[in-house]
């Protein structure tokens, strides 16, 4: 089977207006991935993209972002949904 590298070009344009040419940021597609990998129960996968995730939302910003609160916020979300995932015991009390 060959490799079909038409699926990586982007779409073609129809109309001279900017249209952006991804809908999510890419924190939030990692975001959903971290919870992907939870809801089938890779929970290091999970960790690792939690990493990346805190990485990119820690740094030194390049822009302002008006999102950061909120962003921070689904940071904790996750880690504490990761840690109570692995510790269902606690859940229990």
């Amino acid at each position: 089977m060959a490799f079909d590298d038409t699926e990586l070009e982007p779409p073609a344009r129809e109309s001279s207006k900017a249209v952006p040419r991804y809908s999510r940021r890419l924190s939030d597609k990692i975001l959903i991935a971290f919870h992907h990998a939870c809801d089938q129960g890779d929970f290091e996968v999970g960790e690792q993209l939690l990493h990346i995730l805190e990485m990119m939302l820690t740094r030194r910003p390049l822009s302002p972002d008006t999102n950061r609160r909120k962003n921070m916020e689904s940071l904790v979300a996750a880690h504490e949904r990761l840690w109570h995932l692995r510790h269902p015991e606690a859940r229990d009390t």
